[in-house]
C-alpha cells in the first residue's frame, strides 16, 4: 500500500474471517515523498514484502514473508503508528544456514535459507552475498526433479526467494554422506589422493551434533541409541542410493561430476504407515560439485579452502541447472501464491 507523508492511508477495518490486521509503515529517509505500507493478518502472513522489525528510527524490513496488501484510500493526519509491528511467525529452529519458522497449514513449516555459511562444525564463519536465494532455488529444482521420478520428499513449494514451504517431518539425527570420488575427510583418513574414482559408492553415517564436531558412526550406534530402527536404516540407505543413481546421471549431463553429497531424512506418519522422506536441502552446501573437464570445485570447498570466488561457483550450478536468469541473482522469480487482495475492494 503507498502514501505521502502528509496523507497516509487509515487504519484499515479488520476484514471479516481474515484476521486481525496491522498496518507497518517504512517511511522515507528524507521525511519527504512515497512510503509503503503493508497490511498483514497478526496470525496468518500470506503474500507480500517482508518481516518488519522495530528500529531506532521506526519499523525496518528484515527478511521476504507473504501477506496481503493492496491499496486503501483515505487521509490521516500526525504519526503514522509508528510503534506498530507486526505480529510475526514463531521461530522453531535457528539453524547455520537456514531458520525454520511454522507454516501456515497444520503439518508444514517454512524454511528459510541465510546467507550465513559454517564449516568444521562451526569453527570458521561467514557470509555468501546470495547464497539463500541461489540454494533455495537450486533445492527447490532438486527436490522437484527427485519427486519426479518417485523419491518422496519434504519439499512443497517454493514460497520465494529464499523461502520454501515444506512437510513438517520428525528429524533423525543422522546425516547420510554418500561418495563417488576420493575427497573432504574420506582422503585425509584414509591417506588417499583427492580425484579418485571409487569402485563403488560409500554410504557412511554421521550423528549431527556441532559440540560433537559430527561424528561418523554404525548402523549398531544408531539402533543401540534409538535414533532409527534396523528398517528404516535399511530405506535411508536405498533412498540414498536411488538419490546418487539419479543426481549422478543429471549432473553429468550438465557437465558436473558430484563427488559426494549429504542428505538428511525425517519420519511421518501417514495413514497409519510410517513414511521415510528425504528432508533438509541439496545444494553446494551439502554437495561436492566439480567441473567434469577441470575438476575446479563448484561448492563449499571453495569457502573451506580459501579459493575465492564462492558466488560465482553457486551461480554457475544455477546456470548450468537452467535456473538462473541472465540478470542474475536479482531475477529470479517470485511465485504468486493465490491472488493478491485489493483491500479497497473489499
Amino acid at each position: 500500500v503507498r502514501g505521502s507523508v502528509n496523507s497516509p492511508p487509515p487504519q484499515p477495518t479488520p476484514i471479516k474471517g481474515e484476521g486481525d490486521y496491522r498496518w507497518v509503515t517504512t517511511p522515507p529517509r528524507s521525511g519527504r515523498g512515497n512510503f509503503i505500507v503493508t497490511l498483514t493478518p497478526a496470525l496468518s502472513l500470506r503474500e507480500g514484502e517482508g518481516v518488519v522489525e522495530s528500529g531506532p528510527q521506526g519499523p525496518i524490513v528484515r527478511r521476504p514473508l507473504y501477506c496481503y496488501r493492496g491499496t486503501i484510500r483515505g487521509a490521516a493526519r500526525g504519526p503514522f503508528f509508528r510503534n506498530q509491528i507486526m505480529a510475526r511467525r514463531r521461530q522453531i529452529f535457528e539453524g547455520k544456514g537456514k531458520d525454520i519458522f511454522e507454516g501456515p497449514e497444520p503439518g508444514t513449516i517454512v524454511q528459510h535459507f541465510k546467507d550465513d555459511v559454517s564449516v568444521h562444525s562451526g569453527a570458521k564463519t561467514g557470509m555468501i552475498t546470495g547464497k539463500g536465494v541461489i540454494n533455495n532455488r537450486i533445492s527447490e529444482h532438486l527436490m522437484t526433479r527427485l519427486s519426479e521420478v518417485g523419491i518422496p520428499t519434504h519439499f512443497i513449494r517454493r514460497l520465494n526467494m529464499r523461502e520454501q514451504l515444506i512437510r513438517e517431518v520428525e528429524i533423525i539425527p543422522i546425516s547420510v554422506v554418500v561418495r563417488n570420488v576420493v575427497a573432504g575427510s574420506l582422503a585425509t583418513r584414509f591417506g588417499l589422493e583427492e580425484g579418485r574414482r571409487l569402485d563403488r559408492s560409500i554410504v557412511e553415517f554421521y550423528y549431527n551434533s556441532d559440540d560433537l564436531k559430527d561424528p561418523m558412526v554404525l548402523e549398531e550406534h544408531i539402533t543401540a541409541f534409538g535414533w532409527a530402527s534396523h528398517q528404516e536404516i535399511d530405506e535411508i540407505i536405498a533412498l540414498s542410493l536411488r538419490v546418487n543413481d539419479f543426481l549422478y546421471g543429471l549432473f553429468v549431463g550438465i557437465g558436473i561430476r558430484l563427488v559426494d553429497f549429504k542428505l538428511e531424512f525425517g519420519r511421518v506418519w501417514e495413514h497409519d504407515q510410517l513414511r521415510i522422506f528425504v528432508a533438509d536441502e541439496i545444494s553446494p552446501d551439502t554437495c561436492r560439485l566439480w567441473d567434469a573437464d577441470t575438476d575446479e570445485k563448484l561448492d563449499l570447498d571453495r569457502f573451506r579452502e580459501d579459493l575465492g570466488g564462492i558466488e560465482e561457483a553457486y551461480q554457475e550450478v544455477a546456470r548450468r541447472l537452467g535456473i538462473l536468469p541472465e540478470g542474475g541473482v536479482t531475477d529470479l522469480e517470485i511465485p504468486t501464491i493465490g491472488a493478491v487482495r485489493n483491500i479497497s475492494e473489499s
